[in-house]
């Protein structure tokens, strides 16, 4: 299987778990339930799922008025972003 490929199916599955844990924390928070750790949301932005997360904030309205949300979450796309473009984008370009 292509790299490339397996590649953005990862980046597909983590940002697909990083936005439903954003709508599953916004449920057990207006149900007064047990929540999902800040530590873990920020988790899976990190390793992968920023964009998911980001999306996943403003669509469920969910951890908007936290700055370390609001900043936070950009800051690393935009780190991902940077890491991407210096490290890995040189591997998928085939010349």
């Amino acid at each position: 299987m292509d790299t490339s490929f397996i590649f953005f199916m990862y980046l597909l599955l983590v940002n697909i778990v990083a936005f439903s844990l954003m709508g599953i924390d916004k449920r057990k928070a207006k149900k007064k339930e047990r929540r999902i750790p800040e530590k873990t949301l920020f988790i899976w932005a990190i390793i992968g799922g920023s964009i998911g997360s980001i999306i996943g904030m403003y669509f469920f309205r969910h951890k908007t008025r936290h700055p370390t949300f609001k900043i936070g979450l950009p800051f690393i796309l935009l780190l991902q972003v940077l890491i991407f473009i210096r490290f890995l984008l040189p591997l998928f370009i085939i010349i």
